[in-house]
Formats: C-alpha cells, sequence, structure tokens
C-alpha cells in the first residue's frame, strides 16, 4: 500500500511540473514575462499598412529591445495606421531622424518594429513621430506581383 502511494505522490509531482512548463511556455510565447518599460516615453510612426503587428509587440534597435507597441489606431484623414511606442527611459539617445521599419522574426513569425538610428545629435522625446517609415511586407500581396509579373512575362510580343 505504501509503494503505491509512493508511485502516486511521484505521478502527481510529475504531471504538476508538466503542467508549470507549459504555464512557462505560454507566458513566453505571449511575451508576458518580459519587464515593463520602466520610466518610459511615447512615441509614434505613421505607417500605410502594419499587418499583423499586435499590440504589446516589441521595439527594437539594433536587435535588443527597446521598448513595446502600445497601441494601433487608424488616422481616417490620412488613411495610414497610427502606432504608438513606448521606449523604455534608459534609451533616451535614439536620434530623430532615425527610421521605423515592420520586421518579421523568422519567415513567418511574430511582427515586430525596428528602429534603425540616424545620424542627428537631436533625439526622440516624449510625444515626438518617427517621420521616415516602412511598412510590413504583405506576403499576398508579394506573391501576386510575382505571379503577375510571370504572367506578363509569357504573353507573345505582337
Amino acid at each position: 500500500m505504501l509503494k503505491r502511494n509512493t508511485l502516486e505522490l511521484w505521478v502527481g509531482l510529475f504531471v504538476a511540473a508538466g503542467i508549470l512548463a507549459l504555464a512557462m511556455l505560454a507566458f513566453k510565447v505571449g511575451n508576458l514575462t518580459t519587464a515593463d518599460v520602466v520610466d518610459g516615453y511615447k512615441i509614434k510612426a505613421n505607417f500605410d499598412n502594419v499587418g499583423g503587428l499586435k499590440v504589446k509587440a516589441a521595439v527594437t534597435v539594433a536587435g535588443v529591445r527597446v521598448g513595446r507597441v502600445t497601441g494601433i489606431a487608424f488616422d481616417s484623414n490620412k488613411y495610414q495606421a497610427i502606432v504608438t511606442m513606448d521606449v523604455d527611459g534608459q534609451y533616451k539617445n535614439i536620434p530623430a531622424d532615425s527610421t521605423a521599419n515592420i520586421l518579421t522574426s523568422g519567415l513567418l513569425g511574430d511582427q515586430y518594429i525596428g528602429i534603425e538610428p540616424g545620424g542627428e545629435e537631436v533625439y526622440l522625446k516624449d510625444g515626438d513621430t518617427i517621420l521616415r517609415t516602412q511598412s510590413a511586407l504583405v506576403l499576398e500581396k508579394l506573391v501576386g506581383q510575382v505571379i503577375f509579373n510571370k504572367a506578363s512575362e509569357a504573353e507573345p510580343p505582337k
């Protein structure tokens, strides 16, 4: 009887460890494990197409996470998406002429914003807008253009 109780205890511990591991994986995939921005400042950027960018997506400079996307809205006057980002306060030296790009991690991974620093000695501050942006690459549009180009090459000359 004691042997069976010990076996049941070990199986229970193993199942609990598995559930804990799944929970940790879910938090990691959902980007919920990283600390929020400390003493941050908000900046904005306008994009023609944000693709699959989501709130809480990473904002990076040189591959280092410096902030998070905090909001995505639509400007009905310019027909553009306005992306609001919260940048950590320790990164106050991002040049004002920087470029914001919507990038994809891997071939079909999550989208994030990559900031390429410019050369100005004036830095972005709270409420500023990044003027130079590059929208998300939409895979369907790219495939459509390739098919259209191939079809137009196949037409016989008249």
